[in-house]
């Protein structure tokens, strides 16, 4: 083979390498792989079987983490998205869930170990500001898709909360390969919802020191998914059409009129404009002069023969843009199943009484995650007071003996008189109990029987 031949052979490869960097410049290598929807085409093991779940779409911690910054970006920046969190954590938490210890039925214990396991309960929500935590899990479960609380102990049996960011739970690099341990996640080999423990930064914890709380996934994911990651798409085309709009409205608004000269050469309008203008400024960085003319209200103006007078905001139509953007916040409005002005705050097109009723489809939402709230917060307390028992602040059989009570807020729009004629018969037939009646007015039932104590003197006094 002679040397002009290998020289020619070398110079060709580098070619092809060059060529192939440039390609690669302006087109994205994974876009094969990649469907005409946007679906990305799974990764598949050496035996053919898909990797991950088929029910989310990440099959690596990589690709969940590249998912929840997109939707984190959404909840940080785009005012929509902001406005569905914390809407959703209004009406899930608003001023917080009443939690009451109580006897259980069919067993006998006194008032005053009611009082005690009350007296943890309300040290615990106070020690923690739990109303706020509350609002942080549900903006946590939206934004991430998940929510890692751990719980700490010290020696007197009081139990302190604090959040786990999802970046800091992953598997070590040692044991990559283990599916019992994936996603940072420690799990029976073959029952994916047996949780023995997770890697937070690197390090083992046991998993009764953690609760995790996941949505918008199967129980047998390992991670949740974030809420806005089928309608992210659609947020950021309402950004971009939204600002659009506006630029497109700010540029023809800012111009007043465009004067047409039919005819005329370019040095006759310039001598024109400098003729009819009453203010004239300096030359800028380029070169020009700017000539200003002010019009006071009602100005009539006269246009000489070969020359006509344009208004651009005349034909400022943004009735065509708003009927798409409505579109895009009804679908996303429908991924969160409530009403579009709970979404866009535009309640031109709804009404607020005939949308939160008992049957409606927002209503039966929040119910149902109000119930997963309640679910989560009932493990949390229960821990609570299993930590005041093994330090001795309570009995051992506190929880055969004790029932604890998890109120919400109410969601729905009630005729406050019919209610409350309805929970007095309730009350009458001995079906309602004074304390739960307490409890659906907002009142402490303890604390009103103490008022009610201290006004009967002085009611007596003044009869």
């Amino acid at each position: 083979m002679s040397t002009a031949t290998v020289d020619t052979s070398r110079l060709e490869h580098r070619l092809s390498e060059a060529c192939d960097a440039l390609w690669d410049l302006f087109v994205d290598p994974r876009e094969a792989y990649v469907d005409d929807d946007g679906t990305q085409w799974k990764t598949m093991d050496v035996k053919g079987q898909s990797r991950g779940y088929s029910s989310v779409p990440f099959a690596t911690q990589e690709q969940l983490a590249e998912i929840r910054q997109q939707c984190r970006h959404l909840a940080a920046t785009n005012e929509f998205a902001i406005n569905g969190i914390e809407n959703r954590t209004s009406y899930l938490v608003g001023s917080g869930h009443v939690y009451r210890a109580s006897v259980r039925k069919g067993v006998e214990a006194s008032a005053e170990l009611e009082t005690e396991v009350q007296a943890v309960l309300d040290e615990f929500i106070h020690l923690n500001r739990w109303q706020n935590r509350q609002q942080e899990i549900v903006r946590r479960l939206d934004r991430d898709g998940e929510a890692f609380l751990r719980f700490f102990v010290d020696a007197q049996g009081i139990t302190r909360v604090r959040f786990i960011e999802p970046d800091q739970v992953q598997t070590p690099s040692e044991l990559a390969n283990h599916e019992a341990a994936s996603f940072g996640i420690q799990t029976e080999p073959h029952d994916v919802e047996s949780v023995l423990g997770y890697y937070i930064d690197g390090e083992a914890v046991d998993a009764a020191e953690i609760q995790h709380r996941k949505a918008n996934v199967d129980s047998n994911v390992k991670r949740g998914l974030p809420l806005y990651y089928p309608v992210r798409k659609n947020l950021r085309r309402i950004e971009k059409l939204l600002r659009n709009m506006s630029v497109v409205a700010e540029i023809q608004s800012a111009i007043a009129l465009i004067r047409k000269h039919r005819g005329a050469s370019r040095s006759g309008v310039e001598q024109f404009v400098a003729d009819q203008s009453q203010i004239s400024s300096g030359s800028g960085a380029n070169g020009k002069t700017n000539y200003l003319s002010q019009y006071a209200p009602g100005t009539i103006l006269d246009a000489p023969e070969g020359m006509e007078y344009d208004f651009p905001a005349s034909g400022i139509d943004a009735a065509n843009f708003v009927t798409v953007l409505q579109a895009e916040l009804r679908a996303v409005a429908a991924r969160l199943v409530m009403p579009e002005f709970m979404f866009s705050s535009d309640a031109s097109n709804a009404n607020y009484a005939s949308t939160l009723v008992a049957e409606g489809p927002a209503v039966k939402m929040f119910e149902r995650l109000q119930a997963n709230l309640a679910n989560d917060d009932c493990d949390v307390v229960w821990r609570v007071v299993e930590n005041a028992v093994n330090a001795g602040k309570l009995p051992a059989e506190v929880r055969r003996l004790i029932d604890i009570q998890i109120i919400p807020p109410s969601l729905e729009v009630r005729d406050q008189l019919r209610s409350c004629q309805v929970e007095r018969i309730a009350f009458e037939k001995k079906i309602l109990s004074p304390q739960t009646w307490s409890l659906r007015l907002g009142l402490d039932y303890d604390q009103e029987q103490k008022n009610l104590a201290m006004h009967e003197p002085e009611a007596a006094k003044n009869s």
